[in-house]
């Protein structure tokens, strides 16, 4: 929808994983579990088949058994993966920071353990950064991890943890010092060597997959399952969130543009007072916007992980994307809802669910109010938290 500008390599892999998404993967999640939890061994399979496209497995550079995708193409990949389906985006998504962060980060031991399930589709993350009442400040992370001889003995609870229930080990954000930026450390948590609880959240939509409560009481892990320096945490989350947003601007992004999809479809076939709706003109304008918002959404998205790749600083150019994809995706699904009528609030039409998949993406990440204070931020150089 619209043009992209791809080299001819970008070009084949889009095609070749938009092929399998519409013959394997749509009946699943479009159908079979339409907004029903996928468990989790459907869920592995599919992820499985997704690594071979390069989903998860692009992330990681080919000396560690990944397939090195620059961001740039690894983001048209994961597009189309959300325009299938929000909920099949959200164990990518997280694996793929997953995977990122431990080969980065992690020291050899938990490297050569772990990342070769996740590049293989095998094994499920979850990343432990949300706690209640904490929100998008990292700073006011509560969970502890008090130092035991060569262990940390951790207490505390997440929440809003992708991948909750399938995951196999969680990477948790703790607290082991007083200073609120220099005293957060990241651990390792093998679920069965450091076992966690893990409560499901039913919400609004995103149901076909894992979001869950994670409770730690007094879970003994050692030192050496800290991934990265001890003290390090924010810094190392800080510098992913610039391409988290990135990522969360596509999942966006893919909503708004399977909602234009729909109304498209429909528009064309539905008709009224003797010819279809698309030659209307109310109609015809609507549509036009919706295309417009889909474009300039996916090259403010591009345009970031285009920075991004480059290594040239994207703070502002994410939180950009992030904003006006969401709130796009928003206002896209409601017009795709809009020209479908009385038919676009059953559930037998899939803008029904879109609509509810767009209420929630303006949230993650950072809401749309955060992204607005992260961009006056970088146009003034001061900050307003």
């Amino acid at each position: 929808m619209g043009h992209v500008f791809r080299t001819e390599e970008q070009q084949m892999a889009v095609d070749g994983l938009r092929r399998f998404l519409d013959a394997e993967v749509e009946p699943i999640f479009g159908k079979e579990y339409r907004d029903r939890f996928v468990p989790r061994d459907v869920m592995a399979r599919v992820m499985r088949q997704l690594s071979e496209y390069g989903l998860v497995s692009g992330v990681v550079s080919e000396a560690q058994g990944g397939m090195g995708i620059d961001w740039l193409t690894t983001l048209m990949l994961f597009e189309e993966v959300a325009t299938t389906s929000v909920d099949l985006s959200v164990p990518v998504l997280i694996n793929s920071f997953g995977a990122h962060i431990i080969e980065k980060l992690a020291p050899a031991h938990l490297r050569e353990r772990y990342l070769p399930g996740l590049v293989r589709g095998d094994s499920f993350v979850s990343l432990g950064i949300s706690e209640p009442d904490v929100g998008s400040n990292v700073l006011e992370i509560k969970t502890r991890a008090r130092r035991d001889g060569d262990h940390y003995v951790i207490n505390g609870e997440k929440t809003w943890i992708s991948n909750g229930s399938y995951s196999d080990f969680l990477i948790c954000t703790c607290r082991t010092g007083d200073d609120p930026r220099r005293g957060l450390t990241h651990f390792l948590l093998d679920r069965k060597e450091h076992p966690y609880e893990v409560r499901d959240i039913h919400k609004i939509a995103f149901n076909s997959q894992s979001t869950a409560q994670i409770f730690l009481s007094d879970v003994r892990v050692p030192a050496a399952n800290i991934i990265g320096n001890e003290g390090e945490a924010l810094k190392n989350t800080l510098s992913m969130f610039e391409r988290s947003r990135v990522f969360v601007a596509a999942q966006a992004l893919g909503v708004a543009r399977r909602s234009l999809e729909e109304a498209l479809r429909y528009a064309k076939d539905r008709r009224q007072h003797g010819k279809v709706i698309a030659g209307h003109q109310l109609i015809a304008a609507m549509l036009a916007e919706m295309a417009t918002g889909v474009d300039a959404a996916r090259l403010l998205t591009y345009r970031a992980a285009q920075m991004i790749e480059a290594g040239v600083p994207a703070e502002m150019e994410a939180a950009m994307a992030k904003y006006f994809a969401a709130e796009a995706a928003v206002t896209i699904a409601r017009q795709a809802v809009q020209i479908h009528g009385g038919n676009g609030v059953t559930r037998e039409f899939l803008v029904e669910k879109l609509a509810r998949e767009a209420i929630v993406v303006p949230i993650p990440e950072g809401t749309t109010q955060m992204q607005q204070l992260i961009i006056g931020r970088a146009l003034t150089g001061v900050s307003a938290f």
